[in-house]
């Protein structure tokens, strides 16, 4: 490609800067730009591409970016295209986590714009459930059996990585014709779980954090926390909400569960993938270092998987046996955000007013199309919010 490091840098600044409207809207905007006008590649090998970044775990915009960086300029231009994408998003929210922390916590006002925001939060996850379900899911009955068994895992407190494996494995078994074999795991990890239930949890979805530990987490900690969600991102960014409530709302809880919707919040007023949440959720939990650890551990995955090899990870997709455990993964993932969904509307959408605007949220997001939705929504329950909450 005839552009320079610099240039290459600048141009997906100017791609971050642009990134409203979620991870449709990033996308389309790419392709338009790159393929369309000034045909980077072939049509047909930018589909196949993303097919590629949709069955793994990151936000697809994002690792496209890293791969036409790789294109023009080999791995450091991959480095500063993806750094270039998220740059904008990651300094808005480092900026707007550091203004929560300083004023938003003790201040009235800003605490009915929050008030506000978080059922039209509540409600956006709602309709994550429901969007990636629909995709993820089909009509395939094994599929919405593995989401059912993952989210009555999630209720029981179930780790999810052992939940993820199971889901992968049952259906990796389907696509071999092994059928017997996948209701059988199946059934056992059934009984594992109610025998987990009596002995060891509470229904997860019945649990409320209402305090800040005393503790903060270590830095390693975040970082590791950050990671992990990064590389279990199946389906897109409202996918890692799950794995990052647990770490930092219910077994952390150097978060509440308010706070955290406030984070997702912020999030979508930004021009940035929504996984750039966990900046905020880095920064509650250990300030600047925090944002910034959490922020590495949760992006490292999308750079790591075009700079490390891109093409090796085509052929490993293109396994049906491995494309198959990576849709039983997705199917769980589904279960798991949506009984995580379940738990944060029972403890943040309490009385009239929010009610009102996780209903009035939720019918819009189904009905509009537009990617200014989510902006306009959150911004419209914090206007609500100061008016009447």
């Amino acid at each position: 490609m005839p552009i320079s490091l610099l240039q290459l840098f600048l141009r997906f600044l100017h791609f971050g800067f642009l990134a409203w409207g979620g991870p449709v809207a990033q996308i389309a905007m790419i392709r338009q730009e790159l393929v369309d006008e000034e045909k980077w590649i072939a049509p047909e090998r930018f589909n196949r591409v993303l097919a590629v970044y949709q069955a793994l775990p990151g936000p697809e915009a994002h690792e496209l970016c890293v791969y036409f960086g790789m294109i023009a300029r080999g791995r450091i231009g991959a480095f500063l295209a993806g750094l270039g994408f998220m740059l904008p998003g990651f300094l808005l929210m480092f900026a707007l986590s550091w203004l929560y922390v300083s004023y938003g916590i003790n201040s009235p006002l800003f605490q009915s714009a929050f008030l506000g925001m978080q059922p039209a939060v509540a409600a956006l996850i709602v309709r994550a459930v429901n969007r990636i379900g629909g995709h993820a899911l089909h009509e395939n009955k094994w599929l919405w059996g593995i989401a059912f068994l993952a989210g009555f895992a999630q209720l029981f407190d179930v780790n999810f990585l052992i939940t993820l494996l199971i889901a992968g494995l049952i259906y990796a078994l389907v696509g071999m014709e092994r059928s017997r074999l996948a209701l059988t795991l199946g059934l056992v990890f059934s009984i594992g779980i109610l025998f987990h239930a009596l002995t060891f949890s509470a229904p997860a979805a019945a649990q409320a954090v209402t305090t800040i530990a005393a503790a903060t987490p270590s830095i390693w900690a975040l970082l590791f926390s950050g990671l992990r969600a990064g590389l279990l991102t199946f389906g897109g960014a409202y996918t890692a909400i799950p794995f990052i409530q647990h770490d930092a709302v219910t077994a952390g809880q150097w978060l509440t569960n308010a706070q955290f919707l406030d984070g997702l919040a912020l999030s979508g007023l930004l021009p940035a993938p929504l996984i750039i949440f966990s900046t905020f959720v880095g920064y509650i939990g250990g300030g600047p270092l925090g944002a910034l650890a959490m922020t590495v551990g949760v992006f490292a995955p999308a750079f790591a998987f075009t700079m490390i090899g891109h093409e090796t990870l085509e052929r490993i997709v293109e396994n049906k046996s491995a494309h198959a455990f990576l849709d039983g993964v997705t199917a769980g993932v589904v279960g798991l955000i949506a009984v995580t969904a379940l738990g944060i509307l029972n403890e943040t959408v309490l009385g009239l007013n929010a009610w009102i605007v996780f209903s009035l949220a939720l019918i819009v997001l189904f009905l509009s199309k537009s990617k200014w939705t989510v902006a306009v929504v959150v911004l419209a329950a914090g206007l609500f919010g100061l008016i009447f909450m």
